[in-house]
């Protein structure tokens, strides 16, 4: 005979429970807990509290660890945030509010993360879980893998204007300059004036002033750019341009608006990189860094640099262009009929100039794949810092950088899967480039904390079976490998028997 049960009366039953008792042993959040000393919140947060006046404060560490909950389960706004860690006990646990207390109102935490907790905090939290990764042994940083992708912002596209914006110089514009001077007086050219931006002549504007265009701006997000996603649609978005070693740990990443091409905001994040990894020895990145000025800078720091394959953009029924062969020696192009395009300028842009001559263009039988000039005159550029794209694309053909770039897809388009998927950065409710930023580092923050603690923990409950296998394993490799070299590289063996035994 069926009983039926009805449970509706234990919504009245008082009970004694204990937060600890309810939380699982290998819930995230207490691996989280374990991982990483969040005393260290108060050494640089306290300067920004008064010790002898005002209200009491909330805890700094509740409220980062509330952000914290909000980036690690990807939940969409901070007013939910508080909702699910009223009703969640793991996450009253983890802030260490009992079920009888009030949680802090969602304004609270956000006027903090606005006004008192500043890009310093911000960025004070980001390396701080970097360096208890690094600490732990987590970090490869000898290669680095750079790419960016877009965040949808908080703004109407139907709420838009046009507006006259000046074009930002680029950063290497004054050693562009120099060089391109250089070259030119180096071939008998007279050098560019700085402030004229017209032509040799000196016929152009010398205001000095810098060019203005006009652009489609957000009157509610001014700050943000309008990115094209797909042929037809297009939105107003941030992009984040984030930097991942080979276990894919976010090392740094810089914010721009979407409309910003990703050669650009390299700078920016290069120079976080260099600043604090400065041991990594290979770059790799995407087409779109495939530039004079980024092959340049890495290759002339002793780094490597290393890209995809960029398909000829040559029209059909022309002369491919790699068919045009530069003579380094005699400082001339060799066209595919033979003949030879001598030096004619270098235009402010850092292109030389090889043109052809016209009487020996004009019966050649090739000319209607070559040129339409009227004047029968073939012109082809090349950058006066093309040798380090030749040296980057010799890297590329390389079995050792070709097989790093295959693993950039897995590292840093992981990261970004990760992180749109499972962690909520697709679109942002925050507006305001610094506001933006500050999301974009706690939520990658979250990301390395998690994937931290998942490390820690998986290496502390190694169970005793799997530990003696890979003791066992260790041992074996270290006699296979080292026996020859006992005598001249002794720590080696013991160095990978702990590698192995601590996983």
């Amino acid at each position: 005979m069926n009983v039926l049960t009805k449970n509706i009366e234990n919504r009245n039953q008082v009970e004694f429970v204990s937060l600890e008792e309810m939380v699982p042993a290998d819930h995230l959040l207490r691996q989280i807990d374990a991982a990483i000393d969040f005393n260290k919140v108060y050494e640089f947060v306290g300067d920004l509290y008064c010790k002898d006046n005002g209200r009491p404060s909330i805890d700094p560490v509740v409220l980062f660890k509330i952000v914290l909950i909000q980036h690690i389960y990807g939940i969409r706004s901070l007013r939910r945030t508080l909702e699910e860690v009223g009703m969640n006990m793991a996450y009253r646990w983890f802030i260490g509010y009992p079920l009888n207390e009030q949680v802090p109102h969602f304004s609270t935490v956000s006027y903090n993360f606005k006004h008192r907790f500043n890009t310093a905090s911000v960025e004070y939290i980001f390396r701080w879980v970097l360096k208890a990764a690094a600490d732990e042994g987590y970090l490869d940083t000898e290669a680095v893998f750079v790419d960016g992708t877009h965040i949808k912002a908080s703004a109407n596209l139907k709420k838009q204007a046009r507006k006259a914006v000046p074009i930002e110089a680029k950063r290497y514009a004054h050693e562009l300059f120099d060089e391109i001077n250089k070259d030119r007086e180096a071939h008998g050219k007279k050098p560019f004036d700085e402030n004229n931006n017209g032509n040799d002549s000196g016929s152009g504007d010398n205001s000095g002033e810098p060019e203005i265009i006009e652009k489609t701006v957000s009157t509610t997000d001014p700050e943000c750019g309008v990115f094209h996603k797909g042929e037809h649609k297009k939105v107003f978005a941030y992009e984040a341009h984030p930097a991942c070693d080979k276990h894919n740990f976010i090392l740094g990443v810089h914010v721009t608006p979407g409309n910003i091409h990703d050669s650009v905001a390299f700078d920016s994040l290069y120079d976080d990189i260099c600043k604090h990894y400065p041991e990594h020895k290979i770059v790799a990145a995407d087409s779109a860094y495939k530039t004079p000025w980024i092959c340049k800078r890495i290759f002339e720091s002793g780094r490597v640099l290393t890209f995809a394959y960029t398909r000829p953009k040559t029209k059909d029924g022309t002369h491919p262009w790699y068919t045009y062969v530069y003579d380094e020696y005699f400082d001339d192009v060799i066209c595919p009929e033979y003949k030879v395009l001598h030096y004619s300028t270098t235009n402010r842009d850092g292109y030389r100039e090889y043109k052809s001559r016209s009487y020996l263009c004009a019966d050649c039988p090739t000319k209607a794949m070559c040129t339409q000039n009227a004047k029968c005159e073939k012109t082809v550029t090349r950058h006066i810092w093309q040798r380090f794209v030749d040296m980057a694309e010799d890297v590329r053909h390389t079995p050792l950088y070709r097989d790093i770039y295959k693993l950039r897809q897995q590292k840093i388009e992981r990261v970004f899967a990760d992180a749109k998927e499972k962690h909520g950065m697709r679109y942002t409710q925050y507006r305001g480039l610094a506001q933006v930023t500050n999301w974009v580092k706690l939520k990658f923050a979250a990301m390395n904390l998690k994937k931290l603690a998942t490390w820690k923990w998986k290496r502390k409950n190694l169970s005793p079976w799997k530990r003696r296998r890979r003791i066992f394993a260790a041992d074996y490799f270290s006699w296979l490998l080292f026996f020859p070299f006992q005598t001249k590289k002794p720590a080696l063996a013991g160095l990978l028997r702990q590698t192995f035994s601590t996983g």
